[in-house]
């Protein structure tokens, strides 16, 4: 599970407790080499320093530590190498797309048949609804049978961390349900 671009914040980690606390291994490597930001703005100047192959690429490196056959998931930033991953590693099992989604032809593929996907995002988000996030969720969406694009009333980007103000705790809660089931669906 890749963070966004504040880094490995208090609430991707709780997040991922959560879905320890389910029964499920998950690894949240830290992209950004411990580094916090307090804004977008900061993690964003951070990620065009140092460049976005960069982060497909400690994405990539991480994922080798790991076996071929698991989810991927991702929150905005991390929806990137998540996505990639989903698409250009054989032998994953599906994807969880939060806050972002981007076109796979961005990685020069299509979503490849029976790969399951959820993409998460507020319906008011302004950098999911208006910076092209949600037509490519649409799009993939509309690729596949395996895919799922659950909106989620209001305008918070980072709605699922618990450690940011934006945190929407009723949504949150759905959000983990869906995800629970997704991954149940592919136990069975």
């Amino acid at each position: 599970m890749f963070h966004h671009v504040l880094g490995r914040t208090m609430g991707i980690e709780t997040f991922a407790s959560q879905l320890r606390e389910a029964g499920h291994t998950v690894h949240v490597p830290d992209l950004f080499e411990g580094r916090l930001f307090a804004t977008i703005e900061e993690g964003m100047a951070y990620v065009e320093e140092i460049g976005f192959e960069q982060i497909l690429e400690r994405g990539r490196l991480v994922a080798l530590e790991f076996p071929r056959d698991i989810v991927y998931a991702g929150f905005s930033l991390g929806v990137l190498p998540a996505e990639k991953l989903a698409l250009t590693r054989a032998g994953a099992r599906g994807a969880l797309l939060f806050h972002a989604c981007v076109p796979p032809a961005m990685f020069e593929c299509t979503w490849p048949a029976g790969l399951p996907v959820q993409i998460h995002g507020m319906d008011a988000d302004p950098y999911f609804v208006d910076e092209g996030d949600i037509e490519a969720a649409h799009e993939l969406v509309a690729s596949t049978h395996h895919a799922k694009l659950f909106l989620y009333p209001g305008d918070q980007h980072y709605f699922a961390d618990s450690s940011l103000p934006s945190y929407d705790a009723d949504a949150t809660a759905l959000l983990l349900h869906r995800v629970l089931d997704f991954l149940r669906q592919l136990d069975d």
